[in-house]
């Protein structure tokens, strides 16, 4: 164990120990009731997520609706076709503090870019539609590390000194009040 320097103290804290980043880009493949024609619009909706942390890896699990507005019938007739999908990213931590004193870790994850259609089309052989979707996250790991901060010179008590203030705080206490509180 360290020497304890007078003019150092250590503080056991919270503290980002770890982050990381991802950009991800999905093909999803959607099945309408009918051959589409044309392809009319397309959102994502519904994005939820959750997060776990495995060895130096967040991994996020989410799901989301995709929507497509599509004409079929050679472009005479037009339908919404709906389906939920899932994915699974897995984010390196690029920042890792190596020295966290606890294994109790908390993750925290948040949207950079919520998940977004940025292309839907009729597949080759006409009967599908292909949506490109992307999303980025942002992750932190939060654990328990230790600080080391400096304490300034003309306020560091030496060990006699604290122990002399507790004795004397403990003598200016009235060894009768909790008695005299509990028989009333």
């Amino acid at each position: 164990m360290p020497v304890m320097e007078k003019n150092y103290r250590e503080i056991i804290t919270k503290a980002v120990c770890g982050k990381g980043k991802k950009f991800s880009q999905s093909a999803h493949t959607i099945s309408p009731l009918h051959k589409p024609s044309s392809i009319l619009g397309c959102w994502v909706i519904n994005h939820k997520f959750r997060t776990t942390y495995q060895k130096d890896v967040v991994v996020v699990e989410g799901s989301y609706d995709i929507n497509v507005w599509y004409s079929y019938n050679n472009n005479t007739k037009t339908e919404v076709v709906s389906e939920s999908v899932t994915y699974r990213d897995e984010i390196a931590l690029t920042i890792k503090d190596k020295k966290v004193i606890s294994d109790r870790l908390e993750v925290y994850a948040r949207t950079l870019q919520e998940p977004n259609s940025l292309e839907a089309n009729v597949s080759p052989n006409g009967n599908k539609i292909v949506v490109q979707v992307e999303r980025e996250f942002i992750v932190e790991v939060i654990g328990e590390t230790k600080v080391r901060v400096t304490v300034d010179e003309d306020d560091v008590i030496d060990e006699d000194e604290w122990e002399e203030e507790i004795d004397e705080a403990f003598e200016d206490l009235d060894s009768e009040f909790l008695v005299s509180e509990i028989e009333e």
